[in-house]
């Protein structure tokens, strides 16, 4: 089966990339691996995918310790300040910064490790009360501040857009999404690179795309719908 998705995914992608003019190497898909065994993670390692999203710090701890090839993992889910500790040298982005409060920590558990976090951060582009994310209004004063934290880099930006049945209509968070990060790369922020755009899930993934998003994180539309495991 998920050989299967893959190659169905890879096809939207394709065909997303071509509708808006873009290089398909400009899209990194990451398979959102989070409650799903590790058996369909080396599923769809065989399929040459090596980019996995989990949600928890726990679980993406356990799976390390049975898929020890080299993988690139993004922590993409709601990161507590006192786990950040746990994933010092063990994910390649963090999407989910999400508050001042969680650079600093984040700042201090890497420098104290002499490591650098590489990390987007998260903005709730539709104003959900039930989402996490800084206020569009408040990145860029946010962003001046993480930038002068040595031991983290700042790639861009990431959204959960809401879940609706037509993907149409997150369209305009995604577009809004990208243009902020445009106005911030003309502020030319020390220490501040915005080139990433995390957006676009398995509903909305195509129209994520077309509007530039960077790295798209796929679930369900790989892996089935989700597992839930204690």
């Amino acid at each position: 089966m998920v050989t299967e998705n893959l190659l169905a995914v890879e096809e939207n992608i394709q065909r997303a990339c071509q509708r808006a003019g873009r290089d398909r190497k400009e899209v990194t898909l990451i398979a959102v691996s989070k409650t799903k065994p590790v058996e369909m993670i080396q599923e769809a390692m065989k399929s040459h995918i090596t980019t996995f999203g989990e949600n928890k710090v726990q679980e993406l701890l356990e799976k390390q310790k049975i898929i020890t090839q080299p993988l690139d993992w993004h922590l993409i889910g709601h990161l507590q300040r006192n786990k950040v500790k746990q994933i010092v040298g063990r994910v390649t982005r963090i999407h989910s910064v999400d508050s001042l409060r969680l650079a600093k920590q984040i700042q201090n558990e890497f420098e104290k490790s002499g490591e650098t976090a590489h990390i987007l951060v998260e903005v709730n582009m539709a104003k959900e009360e039930s989402k996490f994310g800084l206020m569009p209004e408040e990145t860029e004063d946010v962003l001046r501040e993480i930038a002068a934290f040595p031991n983290i880099r700042v790639h861009g930006l990431m959204t959960i857009a809401p879940y609706v049945e037509n993907p149409e209509e997150n369209r305009i968070h995604f577009r809004n999404l990208h243009k902020l990060l445009v106005d911030i790369n003309h502020k030319n922020i020390d220490n501040i690179n915005m080139d990433e755009l995390s957006m676009g899930m398995t509903g909305d993934y195509e129209v994520a795309i077309e509007e530039g998003a960077t790295y798209i994180r796929v679930g369900t539309g790989i892996f089935g719908n989700r597992i839930y495991i204690s």
